[in-house]
């Protein structure tokens, strides 16, 4: 079980630290760090809602094995929802998918879900000297939070794509998908305004276009795309070494 308050993982579940996350990391990683100081964005947030499901299984189905930008997933459910989402996503795509941790390390090449009933935000550790991360800086980490539900739901996707503003400037990626609130629309604004690039599903692409039409109504310079060309563009702006 997750403790009751903002800054846990699941009781004595093992959870990734900086330290051991950098010991294990392979020669292959070292090489994904490196193709990394090439892309001009750092990590990628994703915000669904009603429809969600069948929208990331398309989405996650275009990503090649070889993208090596992370994402982090909010996806509106029933906080007793049974935990085999991650599993079904996990069969739609070649990239590693995990729900995440309390100070989950955010390593290159991996997508991350936002755990039931929780929210999940970015947080940018503090400078330690000789202790580099991707693209030179301090290895950033998630959190998660029991706060209060914003405008009904936990995982806010507003609470993930603000702190990934925060935390990734003008190198975050902000997505919007399907979905019945408003929610994320705020966050998109805001990584729009911090430099990084707002994308949203087309809302007649989508199966619910609610939170598609917000996203646009708040950044009005959004990128709007097809679902099924969102997983494309990405590649082609996250992944120069693949155009």
């Amino acid at each position: 079980m997750r403790s009751s308050t903002a800054g846990f993982g699941k009781g004595d579940q093992k959870k990734y630290s900086i330290e051991s996350w950098r010991r294990q990391v392979s020669i292959s990683q070292h090489a994904s760090m490196s193709l990394l100081d090439h892309c001009p964005y750092e990590l990628v947030v994703i915000g669904t809602s009603l429809g969600g499901l069948h929208a990331l299984e398309v989405l996650l189905a275009g990503l090649p094995e070889s993208f090596l930008v992370p994402m982090a997933i909010a996806q509106h459910r029933h906080k007793n929802s049974e935990e085999n989402l991650s599993g079904f996503l996990q069969r739609q795509c070649a990239l590693p998918l995990t729900e995440v941790e309390d100070k989950d390390a955010i390593a290159p090449g991996r997508i991350y879900l936002a755990p039931a009933d929780y929210h999940l935000l970015v947080e940018a550790p503090q400078l330690k000297e000789n202790s580099p991360g991707q693209n030179g800086s301090p290895f950033c980490t998630f959190a998660l939070s029991t706060d209060a539900p914003i405008n009904f739901a936990r995982p806010s996707i507003d609470v993930l794509f603000e702190s990934a503003a925060d935390t990734y400037a003008e190198k975050a990626v902000g997505v919007i998908l399907t979905g019945a609130s408003a929610d994320g629309s705020q966050g998109l604004a805001k990584i729009k305004a911090h430099g990084g690039l707002a994308i949203v599903q087309e809302p007649t692409t989508a199966f619910c276009p609610m939170m598609p039409k917000a996203a646009i109504s708040a950044v009005a310079t959004a990128k709007i795309l097809p679902l099924d060309k969102i997983a494309p563009f990405l590649v082609n702006i996250c992944c120069p070494a693949l155009r």
